[in-house]
């Protein structure tokens, strides 16, 4: 009697760079409209040092923190899900796509609880330099995390399917390249806005 485990299939080589190049120059575009964005912050945190480390203490490290984790957590899960389209395993990757949209989920929750608290406490874009940048750059990532939950829920849908494996990998990497930029972003914006001084 033959014990051996039947092979498994390759794994699928990655392209360089995997996914459309389109999106690459896409995320490029994205990059460089949030670095003009961080560029803006530190020149207004430059002029107004003591406001901006007075109101630092107004916001939820935790709640960003936690938020920080989640998404790392959701990017990891969206690659495990490319590995596994990439070893002809569908439904194991389908199963990491829901993980990483719960994750994306769950930021949105957290930070919508941020935003609530903020604005029930009569806190807007007038209410200081501070208060503007804040809102304003976690506005613009909280934007992009919908689009990147909407785009992982096309491709939880379409792996779901059996829509991708080793020989079409073009969709799912370029989904999660996407995804994989707004949690950058996020680990960059985090510690700026919330922890240096």
């Amino acid at each position: 009697m033959d014990t051996t485990a039947p092979p498994q299939p390759a794994p699928h080589p990655a392209s360089a760079p995997p996914g459309d190049l389109a999106i690459w120059f896409f995320i490029l575009a994205e990059l460089l409209a949030f670095g003009v964005f961080f560029a803006a912050y530190a020149f207004g945190r430059a002029h107004n040092v003591e406001l901006f480390n007075t109101m630092q203490e107004t916001l939820d490290r935790q709640a960003g923190a936690f938020n920080t984790v989640l998404l790392i957590t959701g990017s990891w899960c969206v690659a495990r899900a490319v590995e596994a389209v990439g070893r002809a395993r569908s439904q194991t990757g389908a199963r990491w796509l829901v993980a990483g949209i719960a994750c994306g989920g769950g930021f949105l929750v957290v930070k919508g609880f941020e935003y609530a608290a903020k604005f029930g406490a009569g806190i807007n874009l007038s209410t200081n330099t501070f208060y503007m940048f804040y809102l304003s750059l976690t506005f613009f990532h909280f934007m992009h995390v919908i689009l990147g939950l909407v785009i992982l829920t096309a491709l939880w849908w379409k792996t779901r399917q059996g829509d991708y494996g080793p020989d079409n990998m073009n969709g799912i990497e370029t989904g999660a390249a996407y995804w994989h930029m707004v949690d950058l972003v996020w680990i960059v914006l985090f510690p700026l806005v919330y922890v240096m001084r």
